[in-house]
């Protein structure tokens, strides 16, 4: 479903639904720049040459990159689980960001535009005026910050500074005249209205002010030529500065064209305060826009939506709406959804400085703060390569992973009546396409995985083995960085460059031989996994079944076939596959690890995997 400005607030209700009845949440972004080929790169140990960078020399070339480049679209995908009938429900949303803030929040941006960036997304029919005429508002936490500071400052007006004019600006000074005059002379006029004392026939006089308010202008002649102009800038302030400072029983209300200085009323002054506040805060909330449902997967505060100014829909709904959004609101608070991604540490550092704020210099501050903010996360990128010899090789787009995962029939995923837009149409590095097709592979590629029953053994020697070590070829030959998304368009894999031991099948026992390069020909069973292989999933369309399961040597017979019982999960439709339940031990092979291939680590550990919310 694409979501514009025009329509983001009344889809905001139903949006909020799906995120709190999500079994999970996948994201993707289209970007307007992504961190450039470092050319002589340092290496770790602070020398220059083809070495392979560590997470943290990556992480400040990805930061880097945040920092000078733009979000222009976000893919959502809220994924629903049926229990009832056994499948999984998808609704994929597609937002076109607006990178113009609204200026009356007085805070700016600076953002770049890549030429490479541009170009891709321009080959796959990206509206590079989209972002400016459809895109959703939105507002970090860092910059309400910001615009709430500088709304303080504006009512403070002891903190703005005080003008001094320079005995050259006789326009200024003829002003400042002329100011004088009118005020003191407004405030000393009175009119003379005779009164008749009764018992003395004596006349008497009542001194009042009159008008109760001055309209302060240019100049007589100023008017006359341009009338359509009235005070500049610069003027209206040493208005505002004169009364403040010499008359403190007076203010002044800025008008079109003029300021009106009126007697000071605590009463009335304290009423229009309120009014600004609350006008302030209905546009901070529009402008906030696009995070509100960021705010609402990692359980942030959501009390500052208002339901009745915030969504713009038919009266006669307002109500039920209101009522709905409240036991959402509740539903929602405090609790995290597990976020899913592809290729997700690009992501993620993106989306952290598009929505939060500014990002941590050191890495390890990055991860704890994500992991704070998302306790769950999942990348799809990790799951296709996890245990892959050189995973660095390994064909694990999103296009291919998808189509090759499309074969198998379970476990069932269906659209949404109200998504259909992605059953008719296949728009390539479309964000809400992407993270559709994103929801898609974790489904399926978790519930094949656990299926396969590899990770069992893996799992009972986390404590004692670390995860394996990873390959990445010289410069020349690697594949390219991910561009605003991987395509089944990059081409071909160089088959010249995978080893050829990748592509033998699982050895019967653990004797393992040498090649003619020095290399062993196998790895150990406990250390290999369904996709380690020439490609990531040469073995999805022979996934084992339950019979042979039953006969492999990985465990003995009667252990597989009491893990295999635990995972098997029956519901009222049937004995249909699902995913890995999130308090299953495979996720703690799976789970909030981030694949980053071409560094020294090969991965990001986020932190540890909760099996309970909150926990």
């Amino acid at each position: 479903m694409d979501v514009t400005r025009h329509s983001f607030h009344n889809q905001l209700p139903a949006l909020f639904a799906a995120i709190a009845d999500a079994h999970f949440v996948a994201i993707d972004l289209e970007l307007s720049g992504i961190p450039g080929k470092q050319i002589n790169k340092p290496r770790v140990d602070g020398g220059y040459g083809d070495g392979k960078p560590s997470l943290q020399q990556r992480y400040e070339e990805t930061k880097k990159a945040a920092e000078t480049y733009q979000v222009l679209q976000l893919g959502l995908t809220c994924v629903g689980e049926n229990r009832d009938r056994g499948v999984y429900v998808v609704r994929p949303y597609n937002f076109f960001l607006n990178p113009v803030p609204d200026e009356r929040m007085n805070v700016e941006r600076i953002f770049s535009y890549q030429s490479g960036a541009v170009d891709f997304l321009l080959g796959h029919h990206f509206r590079m005026d989209a972002p400016f005429l459809e895109g959703v508002n939105y507002f970090s936490r860092a910059e309400e910050a910001a615009a709430r500071f500088r709304a303080t400052q504006r009512q403070d007006t002891t903190s703005v500074g005080a003008i001094h004019i320079r005995a050259e600006d006789t326009v200024s000074l003829d002003l400042m005249r002329r100011l004088r005059e009118e005020v003191n002379g407004w405030k000393n006029r009175a009119t003379v209205r005779p009164d008749q004392n009764v018992m003395g026939h004596e006349l008497t006089t009542h001194l009042q002010p009159e008008p109760d308010f001055l309209n302060f202008a240019a100049s007589s002649s100023a008017q006359a030529l341009h009338p359509e102009r009235g005070l500049n800038s610069f003027q209206r302030r040493l208005v505002h500065q004169y009364i403040q400072t010499e008359h403190p029983d007076l203010v002044t209300i800025t008008r079109p064209g003029f300021i009106q200085i009126v007697p000071y009323d605590r009463e009335r002054e304290d009423a229009q305060q309120k009014s600004r506040a609350r006008m302030f805060e209905e546009k901070l909330t529009r402008q906030i826009g696009l995070r509100w449902p960021i705010e609402a997967i990692c359980g942030g505060d959501l009390s500052a939506i208002n339901s009745h100014s915030f969504f713009t829909t038919q009266k006669a709904r307002q109500e039920k709406i209101a009522a709905d959004f409240v036991q959402v609101r509740e539903q929602l608070k405090g609790n995290s959804t597990v976020l899913a991604g592809h290729n997700l540490f690009l992501d993620l550092i993106y989306f952290y400085a598009c929505f939060f704020g500014p990002l941590p210099d050191q890495v390890e501050d990055f991860q704890r703060t994500i992991h704070e903010l998302f306790p769950r996360i999942i990348d799809t990128k990790y799951l296709a390569t996890h245990n892959v010899e050189h995973p660095a090789l390994a064909r694990s787009s999103l296009e291919e992973l998808e189509e090759r995962l499309s074969m198998q029939e379970e476990p069932v995923i269906e659209l949404h009546p109200e998504h259909l837009k992605y059953a008719f149409a296949k728009p390539a590095h479309e964000a809400g396409f992407d993270s559709y097709l994103t929801a898609k592979v974790l489904v399926r590629l978790s519930s094949a995985l656990e299926k396969s029953g590899l990770y069992l053994e893996e799992n009972n020697n986390l404590l004692v083995n670390d995860d394996e070590d990873y390959f990445t070829p010289p410069e020349g030959r690697s594949p390219e960085p991910r561009s605003l998304g991987e395509g089944s368009g990059a081409g071909p894999l160089d088959t010249s460059a995978i080893p050829a031991q990748l592509s033998a099948q699982l050895p019967a026992s653990e004797d393992s031989s040498t090649s003619s390069q020095g290399q062993s020909k196998h790895t150990p069973i406990s250390d290999r996994s369904l996709f380690a292989n020439a490609t990531v999933y040469d073995l999805l369309g022979d996934l084992p079944s339950d019979e042979d399961l039953a006969t492999r040597t990985l465990e003995p017979q009667k252990t597989v076939a009491k893990e295999q019982a635990k995972r098997e999960r029956k519901d009222e439709a049937g004995t249909r596959k699902r995913m890995p339940a999130w308090e299953s031990t495979f996720w703690e092979v799976y789970g909030n690890k981030l694949r980053v291939n071409g560094t020294v680590e090969g991965k990001c550990d986020v932190g540890f995997w909760p099996y309970q919310d909150g926990e």
